[in-house]
């Protein structure tokens, strides 16, 4: 399996992604913003983009739809309760399909709603695991919940199918937001010593130089996901100081997400 990770070098810090079938050159497109940079990067490598994937259906995941398919005319997927807001939508996804890519490529639709309520995730069927997780998962962070989304939702996202993918399963995301979201690990976890030497490392790094995570890793500096730790807890105590006794996980998932909402 071929993965091209784009950087549209735009505000919002978009990744776009190519993956390809390295017999047939066939390529799906994840949510391709930057056509031109997609189209580019494609004919660099001898790929046809024949499909789109949508992860879900926020201006900068779709926006550069209309532009691919009229130069490829290919066809748009996405997860099937988004029809009526991805304008020329070909085939709804849900929960277990598998999309192929030419003759190699695998990869399984994940039903993962929170960031909004109708968002794939794609997991490949490869000796390593890749996860293209849009706005679900961010390095060392997790999507908001601001328009169509719920927080609680979310959560059973984390601890339900993220959380149990294997360890190293390797994190394409929809956005670069490595630095803050290590900010926040360390506001909210000051002793992790991990998530501090990898801000180093990625405040040394530019954008093309983006360090790939593995979800093992994500255990270790995700503040999502290290929801039982007593430095998180007592943290998260100190800006919630009537919360009950013991403190649940979800709980501690959701307040995490109200803090982070404002950080």
């Amino acid at each position: 399996m071929i993965v091209e990770q784009i950087w549209t070098a735009n505000a919002y810090r978009n990744f776009n992604y190519l993956i390809a079938c390295p017999e047939t050159g066939e390529a799906l497109a994840v949510d391709p913003l930057d056509h031109r940079k997609c189209l580019t990067a494609a004919q660099a490598r001898g790929l046809e983009i024949t499909r789109i994937l949508n992860t879900h259906e926020h201006g900068d995941h779709i926006g550069g739809n209309g532009p691919m398919v009229e130069a490829t005319g290919a066809k748009i997927l996405a997860h099937a309760n988004a029809r009526s807001r991805i304008p020329g939508m070909d085939e709804g996804l849900e929960a277990g399909d598998v999309v192929k890519v030419g003759r190699t490529v695998e990869l399984e639709a994940l039903d993962t709603p929170g960031h909004t309520m109708s968002h794939i995730c794609l997991l490949s069927h490869t000796e390593t695991p890749v996860l293209f997780c849009g706005d679900t998962l961010f390095n060392a962070g997790a999507g908001n919940c601001h328009n169509g989304g719920h927080p609680h939702e979310l959560y059973r996202t984390f601890v339900r199918q993220l959380a149990k993918l294997p360890d190293e399963t390797r994190i394409y995301p929809g956005h670069d937001y490595w630095e803050n979201n290590l900010g926040f690990t360390l506001d909210r976890e000051p002793d992790n010593a991990k998530a501090a030497e990898l801000l180093r490392d990625v405040s040394a790094c530019g954008p093309d130089d983006t360090f790939v995570s593995t979800l093992g890793l994500e255990k270790e500096v995700n503040t999502f996901f290290r929801l039982t730790s007593p430095s998180v807890i007592a943290k998260l105590r100190e800006a919630f100081p009537d919360l009950a006794e013991p403190l649940d996980p979800k709980t501690v998932f959701l307040k995490l997400r109200e803090l982070r909402n404002r950080w």
